[in-house]
């Protein structure tokens, strides 16, 4: 099709990973000579199908490991599909490997022009466009300085502004903002935006669902090296949070190991987590097993975030909660519903049973359960509530 910049066909990957084979110190000296070398396939792609319009800003996502990188890859041409083909129309630019082909050694202005005779241009060219790129890294005081001296950011400034001169009709944007303070990152959505304007084709692998929105036309949304799913940017972007969240929930582990205290009278024998009410609560649940007889006990719970650093917490009597004796031998579920108002990141709850008007203290468990949270709206606060605003 005429409109097609970028056509996919069926493409698959795999990878050779070698394992060497020793299964004896004799086996070492006796096969010298001998390849034991063995290879296991590992998929990185199955069966992708995508067609990319010219002008578009299309947008791929997906979990770490899920293959959006490597696709990348394959339509720059740094790897070979197993099966199938890419068919490109135009020059394509990648921002993927920044900074490839720097020198340490050579000062920021030396690798300035490395940098640009390997895009192609010329002395004289790279001379009109010093300015332009030192301006953009923001970087003047240190061109003069070698490149081994500077930091990761202004590294990646600096191959950033030079990779921005490039003519290209095909840009490949695979997360290089990464390590950009926010002033640059503005910085670089501004130069996206205006090159949406100019209709140069982006394809832009992300986790910022908030870029994902403000620029991409469409999204394809891959998960376990297959395409799940082509869509509008909101439509795309719900659905990988809702999948995003629901595998961070499952696949959670604390940090480090959890610590725990008390007389054993009673015992959390289990605890899990679990994403309802389409994201918006939390259900904490609990099996308590009394292993004596405990006639007044309380239960209580707090989740604290990464730093641990307390955030909110309960327990029965704050709650005014009568619960009933707890007899040996019986078991129990309980469970606490929270609002989800979590920040993005990772959650450590600890959990307790006192007794005696919660004086003693049954099962003290720190660390007990890890889960995490994946929002579409980010903020820098230890929470993220809903909140509403209006303006008349």
């Amino acid at each position: 099709m005429e409109d097609t910049i970028i056509e996919i066909n069926n493409v698959s990957k795999q990878f050779l990973l070698p394992h060497e084979k020793k299964q004896s110190i004799k086996s070492i000296f006796t096969t010298l000579f001998k390849s034991q070398t063995t290879f296991s396939e590992q998929k990185a792609l199955q069966d992708i199908n995508i067609k990319i319009k010219r002008g578009e800003f299309f947008g791929i996502v997906g979990r770490n490991g899920s293959g959006k990188s490597t696709l990348l890859k394959i339509i720059a041409g740094i790897y070979q599909p197993t099966t199938g083909e890419v068919r490109s129309l135009g020059k394509i630019v990648p921002f993927i490997e920044l900074g490839v082909g720097f020198n340490p050694e050579l000062s920021g202005r030396e690798n300035v022009y490395l940098n640009g005779a390997l895009l192609g241009f010329s002395h004289k060219e790279i001379d009109e466009m010093y300015k332009t790129i030192i301006e953009f890294a923001e970087l003047e005081d240190f061109m003069d300085q070698k490149l081994k001296n500077y930091s990761s950011g202004m590294q990646v400034r600096l191959a950033f502004s030079c990779a921005t001169m490039a003519k290209a009709d095909i840009l490949l944007i695979d997360e290089v903002l990464a390590v950009g303070d926010a002033d640059f990152q503005r910085k670089c959505y501004e130069y996206f935006q205006r090159i949406k304007s100019e209709g140069i084709t982006v394809i832009f692998v992300t986790h910022d669902m908030g870029a994902i929105r403000q620029y991409c036309d469409r999204v394809a949304l891959i998960d376990s090296k297959r395409l799940i799913d082509i869509n509008d940017a909101e439509t795309v972007a719900k659905k990988y949070v809702k999948l995003f969240s629901e595998y961070r929930e499952q696949n959670a582990q604390p940090s480090r190991q959890s610590k725990r205290w008390g007389n054993k009278k009673a015992i959390y024998k289990k605890v899990m987590t679990k994403l309802v009410d389409n994201g918006e609560n939390i259900l904490l649940t609990m099996l308590v097993e009394a292993r004596e007889d405990i006639l007044d006990p309380t239960f209580g719970f707090m989740v604290a975030n990464e730093v641990r650093q307390p955030i909110l917490g309960s327990n029965t009597n704050i709650e005014q909660v009568k619960i009933k004796p707890l007899r040996v031998g019986q078991e129990a579920k309980i469970q606490w519903k929270l609002p989800n108002i979590f920040n993005e990141g990772r959650f450590y709850i600890e959990l307790v049973i006192m007794y005696k008007s919660v004086t003693e203290v049954a099962d003290w468990w720190e660390d007990a359960k890890c889960f995490s949270i994946t929002n579409e709206k980010r903020t820098p606060y230890i929470v993220n509530p809903p909140i509403g605003f209006s303006i008349e």
